[in-house]
């Protein structure tokens, strides 16, 4: 699974999910889905301008975590 790493990225910087969302022409509803894994597809544009305005690379924005299934 595909988690973001936004939250600690805002926090570090002291902006806000709404800070974000206005720079990024998003809806806090969406911002949410993606914080939360509850979406199943997002956008390159959307993971672009996420690394322009958090100042930061892909792999500082999201990692994989695995949860092997269990047997």
């Amino acid at each position: 699974m595909i988690n973001f790493n936004i939250e600690n990225l805002l926090k570090k910087q002291g902006k806000s999910k709404y800070w974000l969302c206005k720079n990024m022409n998003i809806t806090s509803r969406n911002l949410n889905r993606i914080i939360q894994g509850s979406t199943s597809s997002i956008s390159f544009k959307y993971i672009e301008d996420m690394c322009k305005y958090l100042d930061c690379e892909i792999g500082d924005l999201m990692y994989v975590k695995n949860d092997a299934l269990k047997k």
